[in-house]
């Protein structure tokens, strides 16, 4: 059978890695606003973490500092997860747990041990909340009409 390919790939091949990581790293750190997981992250200070995409080829490399990610281009990395772009799209979306796509190698950490044994401890421990996320990002807003719509509908 005939399947198209994905359509994330050719950005990811014809824009310049920098570019995709700046933007990443604004994304993600917006995120990550009022999320559990962001408490964790300065346990990974000053640490630099790759992400390969094998299909793309894309590299992106971010630097941790004060619980927040920020690109850090021309750094080695010293944990990379390495993948394909379907399976990362499986991990960020939940769809696949992260101990199977790890035990069946579609991704793999390589690097520090001990920091790549945190860093998949994170993952497995990710859940997005969008309330928590709601309130953290809109404060005063969330408390009022908003925020009782909102919790109405969740």
């Amino acid at each position: 059978m005939f399947a198209l390919p994905n359509p994330l790939l050719l950005p990811l091949r014809v824009v310049p890695d920098l570019v995709h990581t700046a933007v990443l790293t604004r994304v993600l750190n917006r995120l990550l606003i009022g999320q559990s997981i962001a408490a964790r992250l300065p346990e990974l200070d000053g640490k630099v973490i790759g992400i390969h995409i094998t299909d793309a080829p894309c590299h992106l490399t971010f630097r941790i500092t004060r619980g927040r990610l920020a690109a850090a281009s021309n750094t080695p990395a010293e944990v990379c997860i390495r993948g394909q772009l379907n399976d990362f799209w499986l991990l960020a979306t939940r769809r696949e747990d992260p101990d199977t796509l790890f035990f069946e190698r579609r991704l793999c950490i390589e690097g520090d041990t001990e920091t790549g044994l945190y860093l998949k401890n994170l993952l497995d421990a990710m859940e997005f909340d969008f309330m928590a996320h709601v309130e953290a990002t809109c404060g005063e807003l969330f408390n009022g009409t908003v925020g009782r719509l909102l919790r109405q509908q969740v």
